[in-house]
C-alpha cells in the first residue's frame, strides 16, 4: 500500500480547492491537492447566460458596507450570522485576488468594478466575467498552484476519512484507473468536493462531477439545511441552464409522447397566449424554481414542465425556430409592459425566437453550437433540474466541521440558507478557502505517529478490500444501479416533494444501500471506484431524504426552491391536485436543521441560527488584537 505524507490535504480541484491549496502554500504549509480528476468538477465545467460573482459593492454611487452585505446574506433565512459576516468582510479581498490572478472582471476607464442587481440582491453587488466565470477562476487558480508548486495527486477518489481520537489522521483513496487503494497521512484536510451532484438524474451539474457528500457524513460531521436546493430549467444534453436570454426571447414549450405526438402544453394552463409569453419572459429573471412564485409568478412554468416530464412521462423541449402558439407575427405591445419594453430596447421585437436570440446574445447560440446543438434547426430537450445545494456540511466561522481537523469549503459547506443572492456561492467558496487556510496555517494539528497511522491505514485497507473483492466480477451493472438511484431521487424528492412518496423513496434507498455489496458488480479494476460512487449516492440520498421528511413533519410549509405537497394547502387554478401546498411565511428562518449519522441512520435536530456577531470594531482594540494573534482565534 502506498502512503503519502503531507502537512495538510485539500480534496477537490475546483475554484475553492485550488484557492485553498494556494493560500496554504503561500503560508508555508506543506499542502497537497487530491482530486478524482483535475478536469472534473462544477467550477470548471459549468456556467450560465451571465455567470455571476457576488461581492461587496465597490463601484458606482450605491452605498454599501460589510454590515449591510452580511445582513442581506443573513436575511436569506436559516443562515448563521458569523458565516455571513465573514463572507461579506472578505469578499473584496477574495475578489481582488482573482483580479490580480487575471480573471477578467470588467472595470470602467477609472478602475471601478461596477455591478448589477442579481436575484435577492437589494444593491448592485453582482459582477461577471461572462458565461464561464467559474471556469476562468479555476484556471487562474490552477495556474497559481503550478507556479507555487503545489503537489497534485490526480485520479484519486477519497473514500474514507481516517480518524484518530475522533480527529483527522488522513484519507483513504482509490486510484480510479487501477482500483488500487492508497493512503494519505495528514492531520488537517479541507473538503472542496462540491455539492452532492450524483444523487439526481435530472441535473444541470456536469456529468463528470458527482461530489462526495458521504465522506464527511460517515466521518461523523454534522450537515445542515440539506432540504435547501436550487432547481431550474436546464437542457438535458448538454447540461446547461436555460436562464436569462434563452427565456427572454420567448421560445415555444412543447412536449412529445412516445408516439411522437407534439403539443404546446403551456396552453393547457394559460388561455391567453400573451400572458403565457410574458411569464416565459419573466423566467429569464426569475430562473430558479421558487415556491413563492407559484401563485403569482413564473414558477408555474417549472411545475408544468415537471408535470409533462415526470407525471405524464413525456419529453419536453424548447423550440427556437417558431413563435409560440402558431403566432406568425407577435404583437409585442400585448406583452406585459416589462417584457415589451425590454425587447424593444434590445431591438429584438421582431421575428422568431432564434432571430431574437441571435440579436440579443449571439454567444448563447454559439455556446450550444460548440456542444453540437444547432438551435436554428433543432429543438432543445429540457427538464426541471438540480443545480446547486444551499445546504451542506456544517461549518463554524473558520469553516471547521464538527470533526477536528476536517474543514469544508465551496458548495460542500452549508453556509447558504433558503434564499441566497445569485453568485454568492462563488464568493463563499473563495472566502471559505481563505478562512480554512488561515486557521490551518496558524493552528494546525499534530501529525499522527507513523506506526499509529500505519495501523489505521491497514485496518481500513482490509475492510475496503473485502468489499471490493465482493463486487469485482465478470458482469457489470454499476451504471444501471447508479442511474436507478438517481432517477428515484429526481422523481420522488426533487423540487416537488410529497411526504408519503419521500418516505417510500427513503425505504427503497435504504434497502439499496444495505444490499449494495451483494448486488453491485463491476467487470474490471478500473471500474471498482463505481462502488464508491453508488454508495455515496445512496448514503447522501438517505441524509437528504431524512432531512426533507423531518422538515415536512415539523414545518410543513413550502419555502425556497421546494414545494411540499399538503392536502389542506392552496392550489393555483388549473394545476393538478399534486401541486397543492402551504406557502411559507418565514416561520422557520430563525432555525437551522442539522442532521448526523449515528451509525445506523441519520438523525435530524434543530437549533437557533448563530446571530451576526456584534464585535468591537474600535480601531485601537482591533489593532492590538491583530498584533497579538493575527485575529486567528
Amino acid at each position: 500500500m502506498r502512503i503519502f505524507s503531507h502537512r495538510a490535504l485539500v480534496v477537490g480541484s475546483g475554484a475553492a480547492g485550488y484557492s485553498c491549496a494556494c493560500r496554504l502554500k503561500e503560508a508555508g504549509v506543506d499542502v497537497a491537492l487530491v482530486t478524482e480528476g483535475v478536469l472534473c468538477g462544477t467550477s470548471r465545467n459549468t456556467g450560465s447566460d451571465k455567470q455571476t460573482y457576488y461581492k461587496l459593492g465597490i463601484g458606482g454611487d450605491v452605498p454599501d458596507s460589510v454590515r449591510m452585505m452580511a445582513e442581506d446574506l443573513f436575511r436569506g433565512g436559516s443562515v448563521d450570522g458569523d458565516n455571513a459576516l465573514c463572507e461579506a468582510a472578505l469578499s473584496v479581498r477574495a475578489f481582488m485576488n482573482l483580479c490580480e490572478l487575471g480573471v477578467g472582471f470588467p472595470e470602467d476607464r477609472y478602475g471601478q468594478f461596477v455591478g448589477y442587481k442579481t436575484d435577492h440582491d437589494p444593491r448592485a453587488r453582482a459582477t461577471s466575467a461572462g458565461p464561464l466565470t467559474s471556469k476562468m477562476m479555476t484556471e487562474a487558480l490552477e495556474k497559481r498552484a503550478r507556479e507555487t508548486k503545489v503537489p497534485v495527486y490526480d485520479g484519486f477518489l477519497a473514500v474514507e476519512v481516517l480518524k484518530r481520537d475522533d480527529g483527522v489522521a488522513g484519507l483513504l483513496c482509490i486510484e480510479t484507473k487501477t482500483g488500487e487503494l492508497v493512503a494519505f497521512r495528514a492531520p488537517d484536510a479541507v473538503l472542496a468536493t462540491g455539492g452532492p451532484a450524483g444523487i439526481y438524474a435530472d441535473s444541470v451539474y456536469p456529468e463528470c462531477h458527482t461530489g462526495t457528500g458521504s465522506l464527511a457524513l460517515l466521518a461523523g460531521a454534522a450537515a445542515q439545511n440539506l432540504t435547501e436546493w436550487q432547481y431550474g430549467l436546464a437542457s438535458v444534453s448538454p447540461r446547461w441552464n436555460v436562464s436569462g436570454t434563452y427565456m427572454q426571447v420567448l421560445p415555444r414549450f412543447v412536449s412529445v409522447d412516445r408516439d411522437g405526438t407534439e403539443r404546446e402544453f403551456l396552453f393547457d394552463f394559460f388561455r391567453d397566449p400573451y400572458r403565457a409569453m410574458s411569464c416565459v419572459f419573466l423566467k429569464g429573471y426569475q430562473w430558479p424554481f421558487d415556491s413563492a412564485r407559484v401563485m403569482d409568478g413564473s414558477s408555474v412554468i417549472d411545475l408544468l414542465v415537471y408535470r409533462e416530464r415526470v407525471m405524464l412521462g413525456r419529453r419536453v423541449y424548447l423550440d427556437f425556430t417558431k413563435n409560440p402558439f402558431g403566432i406568425k407575427k407577435i404583437d409585442f405591445s400585448k406583452l406585459d409592459r416589462e417584457a415589451a419594453e425590454y425587447l424593444s430596447r434590445a431591438g429584438a421585437n421582431f421575428g422568431v425566437p432564434i432571430e431574437r436570440l441571435e440579436k440579443m446574445n449571439m454567444p448563447a447560440v454559439e455556446l450550444y453550437r460548440s456542444f453540437g446543438v444547432d438551435l436554428e434547426k433543432e429543438k432543445l430537450e429540457i427538464s426541471l433540474s438540480a443545480q446547486h445545494m444551499n445546504g451542506g456540511i456544517s461549518v463554524d466561522m473558520w469553516w471547521r466541521t464538527s470533526v477536528p481537523g476536517l474543514f469544508a469549503a465551496g458548495e460542500c459547506a452549508g453556509t447558504h440558507g433558503v434564499k441566497r443572492p445569485g453568485g454568492s456561492a462563488l464568493n463563499a467558496g473563495q472566502v471559505g478557502a481563505l478562512r480554512a487556510a488561515r486557521y490551518i496555517a496558524a493552528h494546525g494539528r499534530e501529525q499522527t505517529e507513523e506506526d499509529v497511522f500505519l495501523a489505521l491505514a491497514t485496518n481500513a485497507l482490509e475492510r475496503h478490500t473485502e468489499a471490493l473483492r465482493e463486487v469485482l466480477s465478470g458482469t457489470d451493472n454499476a451504471d444501471s444501479l447508479i442511474l436507478a438511484a438517481r432517477r428515484r431521487m429526481s422523481d420522488g424528492a426533487g423540487a416537488i416533494r410529497d411526504p408519503e412518496r419521500m418516505r417510500k423513496t427513503l425505504a427503497e434507498t435504504e434497502r439499496s444501500l444495505s444490499s449494495v455489496r451483494s448486488e453491485l458488480r463491476v467487470a474490471s479494476g478500473d471500474r471498482l471506484y463505481l462502488y464508491y460512487k453508488l454508495r455515496d449516492a445512496l448514503v447522501t440520498s438517505c441524509a437528504v431524504l431524512a432531512a426533507m421528511i423531518d422538515y415536512s413533519g415539523k414545518v410543513g410549509s413550502s419555502r425556497g426552491s421546494a414545494l411540499y405537497h399538503s392536502n389542506s394547502g392552496a392550489l393555483r387554478d388549473g394545476l393538478p391536485e399534486n401541486f397543492r401546498f402551504i406557502p411559507g411565511c418565514g416561520e422557520s428562518d430563525g432555525e437551522v436543521q442539522e442532521i448526523r449519522w449515528d451509525g445506523e441512520r441519520f438523525v435530524p435536530s434543530w437549533r437557533p441560527v448563530r446571530p451576526i456577531p456584534e464585535d468591537d470594531t474600535f480601531f485601537e482594540n482591533v489593532w492590538r488584537g491583530y498584533r497579538e494573534n493575527g485575529n486567528v482565534y
